[in-house]
């Protein structure tokens, strides 16, 4: 993962305090509501950010999503770090 930061396989995700999975009838899309902000997620981060319950560790969520779209799992770590490093520093989700 050239240049990325590594998120150890144990951390368990979750939502940070006070952020709140939501489907936005308005917009016809998944959300994140935090305290004065909305996060739009597309449909690949819906599908990590659900999986993102605070008791399930990433390594679990790595194996789910490369099951479920039969993708290689090294691609699918790229991609899953990124989003979770993106919303970690912006307050969205702890790790």
């Amino acid at each position: 993962m050239s240049g990325t930061a590594e998120i150890p396989e144990n951390s368990i995700p979750r939502l940070a305090r006070g952020v709140k999975l939501r489907f936005d009838k308005q917009r016809d899309t998944w959300v994140l509501l935090g305290p004065e902000r909305v996060f739009v997620l597309d449909e690949i981060a819906h599908q990590i950010v659900k999986r993102c319950d605070g008791e399930v560790s990433l390594a679990a969520i790595l194996d789910d999503l490369a099951a479920a779209f039969t993708a290689p799992r090294a691609v699918i770590a790229q991609d899953v770090h990124a989003l979770l490093l993106d919303l970690n520093g912006k307050g969205a989700i702890t790790l």
